[in-house]
């Protein structure tokens, strides 16, 4: 070791020395020989000798111990040249790599975190004198989680120019099972039901293959905390675990954990009192905690008081608050009284609020969602409210903040954001083929964080053979301050619905509008907006479901013309979101609902309600287990009279279903079908010179009925349910954009103004091919997997769906793909 090649050194030294018969002598010139990274005035720092001064051999040797000091050096020796004396130096190596080889249960981040910790990385000088103590620390690591056959070697290559390469090889060997644990001294509780507790498994079956009950110390340390808050939560006030075994099998392949606990009885609060400042709110905080008098005592309640006025105290800028519980124990009655110690401290105000990791957005975009300010106290509600409205942001994957104190300075704190973002738009472009759709292309950009500034952008062109649309939106959400939004949009849309399925009817319509969003407080939002729409329909075939829009707006002087419409829209909504993050939520839930309406001035009088909504659960407290249902209600009617009939809600703007909500089904398959009158015709008798006469027209009381074509209804009903479930084979860093669901879906569309028993008279063949369009209980039901990525194109959705529910004419895929739609 280099601290014995010192000793060795400084006896040899003062040997040569006392040999020479002289003590000490007057220093003329000093010398280090040996130095290639190190500078000399860096070396000569550490030697307290100069020119002139007298030494001896004590001197020299401390001089040899403040160069070792220095880190610099492996060796040193020392000696006399006349009257100079010369240091012989060989430096430390400098690190050139470190590698790990073998290493399962620690990953090389964790190891090199270790090694840092010790000033072991590239580029640093090796101290081989620490390197015994990594081995042993990573020897206990191992045992602590059951591996105690496990073995680590360390070498040290030599490289040139003093320089080594570390390589750390491992042989973890198997992980020691947990055989028996035993609990010794409990009466009041079986091991049964303590051991129920337990995290740690013991002794499993070959055939409980998914389930582990391999050792670690941590997690059985944890388990004895569990057993002695079950005893605290009923009242065993004196309850104790008086020690731990663990002992190893001779093969080192199983543990026995042995646990002597001494239970005790059961105490009683006989009150409770507070000392220190509550900075006067005493009474609320009485009225507020758990704890009562002439209850058991209660371990759980009594931490969970101490947390609340912490936590309390914490929202006023008293972040360091204190608060202790005192016991005032009553063996002999069995009660405790307890009283509630409470320091607040200093309030403590926040000098300077920094935001990392924001590559894309401005610093001002991420400030803005900010309730905790600088200058103002600490408050922890604040902070966390400012993390949450800043995750809620879909161009943030991840938001933490970390408050740093200031050194000197007890009532000032630094907080810094630590933001990770994630793709803020999407770009779609693609072609698509469907039965119903046909041959598709789309192509669309959309910016929820435009040049950074938060800003949303949209652009679209989507073309198929049934429909054509461009449109192009911008919303400021932060219009104002204070945060009311602004948005606009103009559009152009080309629509043929024979070509998907749906009646004969072409659309063609162009429209702008804008919209103001303004905040209620955190979570809840108003929305106003209006919209000015021409739009023009042809070609509209004669169909049960048109007959009043066609009788109503119908030329006399050109019955097969089209029809014009010009429609003022207003909107009216609200919208409450508590979810905790914008893309992939885990808690929390988004809910809106919106009142649309033409005015009386326009072309077609009509309405819509609608609500939507998502509640997200988490079931594991990593919340990578996730419990979400969804539900979207509407309904659609006209108002006031035209022409003597009254209005309802025009086919065109019927209700529709697509892919997306409900899985496992073709895009409007479900939709009630237009009902078409067929003229009934008598052949006549033809000429005798065989001239073709044709037929003549049939009484329209003899007309025919057919079921053609999707139509749509004026009521919509979906819910669905789904398990968000951990993606396999997935590193934890990629769990927020990737999810990994089972679902069930279900929907219906129904026309409310369908009465099918207008047409009871008709021939039962005829009448059987109709079916209730009016009925609201026809719901299909679809089940399957679908996994989501936020990819740099978008959010993409692959879906794997097997019909439960569904009807004879119903159109099936069990597997569809969609880019930009998240659930």
């Amino acid at each position: 070791m280099p601290i014995k090649k010192h000793l060795a050194v400084t006896s040899l030294l003062g040997a040569s020395f006392a040999a020479l018969g002289q003590n000490s002598f007057i220093v003329e010139d000093l010398k280090v020989e040996g130095l290639q990274r190190v500078a000399l005035g860096a070396a000569l720092t550490h030697i307290p000798i100069n020119v002139g001064d007298e030494v001896d051999n004590y001197t020299v040797s401390k001089t040899i111990k403040a160069l070792f000091s220095s880190g610099h050096f492996d060796d040193i020796s020392a000696y006399r040249d006349g009257n100079q004396i010369v240091f012989k130096v060989k430096e430390r190596p400098t690190i050139a790599s470190i590698e790990f080889d073998g290493n399962k249960d620690i990953k090389d981040e964790q190891l090199q975190e270790s090694l840092d910790g010790k000033d072991i990385r590239t580029g640093e000088t090796l101290d081989r004198t620490v390197i015994d103590g990594i081995e042993k620390g990573l020897i206990e690591f191992f045992h602590s989680i059951g591996k105690y056959n496990a073995k680590i070697e360390v070498s040290i290559v030599e490289l040139p120019r003093n320089r080594v390469k570390l390589k750390f090889e491992f042989d973890e060997g198997d992980a020691a099972s947990v055989r028996q644990i035993n609990l010794v001294g409990n009466e009041l509780f079986s091991d049964e039901q303590l051991l129920r507790l337990v995290e740690s498994q013991q002794d499993l079956p070959w055939w409980k293959f998914l389930s582990s009950d391999r050792y670690q110390k941590q997690t059985i340390e944890g388990d004895l905390e569990k057993i002695r808050s079950y005893y605290l939560d009923r009242g065993y006030l004196r309850f104790n675990i008086d020690s731990t075994q663990v002992s190893v099998s001779p093969e080192r392949e199983s543990v026995y954990v042995t646990a002597n606990i001494s239970e005790g009885e059961k105490y009683t609060v006989k009150g409770f009192d507070f000392i220190g400042d509550l900075l006067g709110r005493e009474d609320l905080i009485r009225s507020v905690i758990p704890l009562k008098s002439g209850e058991l005592y209660n371990g759980s309640l009594v931490t969970s008081s101490e947390e609340f006025i912490k936590s309390y105290l914490a929202r006023f800028g008293y972040a360091n608050a204190e608060v202790r519980t005192i016991p005032d124990i009553d063996d002999e009655n069995k009660e405790v009284q307890l009283t509630l110690s409470v320091d607040p401290g200093k309030r403590v105000y926040v000098r300077r609020i920094l935001v990392n990791g924001n590559q894309s957005t401005a610093d001002h975009v991420v400030r803005r969602e900010m309730t905790q300010l600088e200058g103002a106290w600490l408050s922890n509600q604040s902070l966390e409210r400012s993390k949450l409205q800043i995750q809620r942001l879909p161009y943030m994957e991840t938001v933490d903040f970390e408050v740093k104190p200031i050194p000197g300075v007890d009532d000032q704190v630094d907080v810094d954001f630590n933001v990770k973002e994630q793709p803020a738009g999407s770009f779609q472009a693609g072609v698509a083929y469907g039965s119903y759709a046909g041959l598709q292309f789309n192509v669309g950009v959309s910016e929820s964080n435009f040049l950074g500034s938060g800003n949303q952008v949209a652009f679209n062109i989507n073309t198929s053979k049934a429909s054509t649309r461009y449109s192009v939106s911008y919303t400021d959400p932060y219009f104002t301050p204070d945060g009311i939004s602004q948005g606009s949009s103009i559009f152009f849309s080309k629509f043929d619905g024979s070509e998907i399925g749906l009646i004969d009817y072409d659309s063609r319509s162009y429209g702008i509008g804008t919209h103001f969003g303004i905040p209620i407080n955190p979570v809840n939002r108003l929305n106003f907006s209006f919209r000015w729409v021409e739009e023009a329909l042809d070609r509209i075939a004669d169909y049960e479901q048109t007959r009043v829009l066609r009788l109503t707006f119908q030329d006399p002087n050109d019955p097969e013309g089209g029809y014009d419409f010009t429609k003022y829209e207003l909107g009216f909504g609200w919208s409450r979101i508590t979810v905790n993050r914008g893309m992939f939520p885990t808690d929390g839930s988004r809910q809106t609902a919106n009142f649309n309406i033409t005015t009386p001035n326009s072309d077609l009088n009509y309405f819509k309600l609608s609500y939507d909504s998502r509640f997200y659960w988490p079931v594991s407290n990593d919340h990578r287990w996730v419990f979400s249902t969804r539900a979207s209600l509407a309904y659609g009617n006209g108002y006031g009279e035209e022409n003597g009939f009254d209005q309802v809600l025009p086919f065109q703007e019927f209700y529709r279903i697509t892919e997306m909500e409900l899985r496992g089904f073709e895009r409007n398959t479900i939709l009630p079908l237009a009902v078409q009158r067929a003229p009934q015709s008598v052949p006549s008798t033809c000429l005798p010179d065989g001239t073709e006469c044709g037929a003549i027209g049939g009484d329209p009381a003899f007309d025919e009925l057919r079921p053609l074509g999707r139509i749509g209804g004026n009521a919509k009903a979906v819910f669905g349910a789904e398990m968000i479930v951990p993606t396999p084979f997935l590193d934890e860093e990629n769990t927020s954009s990737v999810r990994t669901s089972f679902f069930i879906d279900a929907a219906n569309v129904w026309d409310t103004e369908f009465d099918v028993d207008r047409y009871s008279n008709l021939p039962e063949y005829q009448y059987n091919q109709l079916s209730d369009f009016s009925d609201p209980s026809r719901f299909r039901v679809s089940t399957g997997m679908s996994i989501q990525w936020i990819s740099p194109m978008g959010p993409m959705l692959i879906s794997f769906a097997y019909p439960l529910k569904k009807e004879e004419d119903d159109d099936t895929k069990n597997i569809s793909f969609n880019i930009s739609n998240t659930f």
